[in-house]
């Protein structure tokens, strides 16, 4: 996660420096999304019938090829532009493979009675690397330029290699006869859409995402701040009020009313990406930065333990993999929506616009959806837990 946050701030960093343009950063985007949502359900299906362990290995090889392109890249005199964009969509490929196995792996290393822990220690793991790997990375591209920092990246997939290669295998729960691939995906989506309260955590984060995320607008807002550090910074902060989030999550266990906390969580922060566009000083830009990364921390607590409470484990992966195309389409579109809005009304429009956007967004879900408003904690009846 420390790496692939490195290269995550590079990528863009290097675009908008080839390009000089906000619109190119958020097209970067687009070119994730059809992979996301072709093969997310895809990597859901294996993750449901394959060896979690193995398959999530599989893709860290991948991913690791693709960061050495990166590295080569740019590392010649005159970097690719078209280069970063096909990484972007392998990356997109590999990474929608793997993270449904990697989601479902959690409920089947631990008991159920430290889902809401390891699910805290999860998103600990992932704040982490959110804060320090872009904090990292503006250093390192003003100090080293952008070679030497991809390549750190590089040298962090050994580690996470090592590891999944030491791990025990985690076959599927089931030693039953599957049925087909297609069958398969289609239980997936009937399951979801036979809960309102999931459906509705998934339809909350993509929406507060879509309209939300103004990461595309970054390396434009940091030329104006200070250049490439900032730059790091800027995307650290969210990460920031993440993990302060995740290392007090003890309370997360005794809240009742998931539902009603994931629907305020994601109202918040629309409204702290409202301030965050009036923000004119660096220190107020992330401090509210800090503030809207603790409510999405918030909101995605209450989401992972919702899941990992209530769906069957033979499920987990396909719903996983449909969690991933709101988890990561969202975000993905999100720049792309901040790129377009803001070559038509300007930079501190676009990211005003977008909060507002987010909590009108969020409340149309929960009124549509009653069902995650209504959602409270405790497993569904008649849902089997794993040994």
């Amino acid at each position: 996660m420390l790496g692939s946050m490195i290269t995550a701030v590079a990528i863009p960093f290097q675009a908008y420096a080839i390009s000089h343009s906000s619109l190119v950063v958020g097209l970067l985007s687009a070119a994730e999304v059809v992979p996301l949502l072709v093969v997310s359900v895809i990597g859901g299906s294996l993750a449901d019938t394959r060896d979690r362990r193995r398959v999530v290995l599989l893709s860290e090889v991948g991913l690791c090829a693709c960061t050495g392109v990166l590295v080569e890249n740019a590392s010649i005199g005159h970097a690719h532009l078209w280069v970063l964009f096909v990484v972007a969509g392998l990356t997109a490929v590999l990474g929608a493979l793997g993270r449904p196995s990697l989601d479902a792996l959690v409920p089947r290393v631990v008991s159920a009675a430290d889902l809401s822990a390891a699910t805290a220690l999860t998103s600990v793991r992932g704040t982490f690397g959110q804060v320090v790997g872009p904090a990292v990375a503006g250093g390192l591209i003003a100090w080293i330029h952008l070679g030497p920092t991809y390549a750190i990246d590089l040298a962090t997939f050994g580690l996470s290699i090592l590891a999944l290669s030491r791990m025990d295998p985690v076959p599927p729960a089931a030693a039953e006869e599957e049925p087909g691939g297609r069958v398969r995906v289609r239980e997936g989506f009937r399951y979801a859409r036979s809960r309102q309260d999931l459906l509705g955590s998934y339809a909350v984060d993509m929406a507060a995402m879509f309209f939300g995320m103004p990461e595309a607008l970054f390396p434009q807002l940091a030329t104006r701040f200070g250049g490439a550090g900032v730059l790091g910074l800027l995307y650290a902060a969210p990460g920031l009020g993440g993990f302060l989030v995740g290392v007090t999550a003890g309370w997360v266990a005794a809240v009742r009313r998931r539902g009603r906390a994931i629907v305020l969580a994601a109202g918040s922060w629309g409204l702290a990406v409202v301030a965050f566009g009036f923000a004119h000083w660096l220190w107020l830009a992330l401090l509210v930065l800090v503030i809207a990364g603790g409510f999405d921390m918030v909101s995605g607590l209450m989401r992972m333990t919702l899941w990992n409470q209530t769906i069957p484990d033979a499920l987990r992966g396909r719903l996983a993999g449909i969690e991933l195309v709101s988890f990561s389409s969202g975000p993905a579109l999100g720049n792309v929506e901040a790129g377009i809005a803001e070559s038509l009304v300007g930079l501190r429009t676009s990211i005003v616009f977008g909060g507002i956007a987010c909590v009108a967004a969020t409340a149309v879900v929960a009124f549509s959806l009653p069902g995650l408003w209504r959602a409270e904690t405790g497993p569904v009846s008649g849902v089997p837990r794993p040994e």
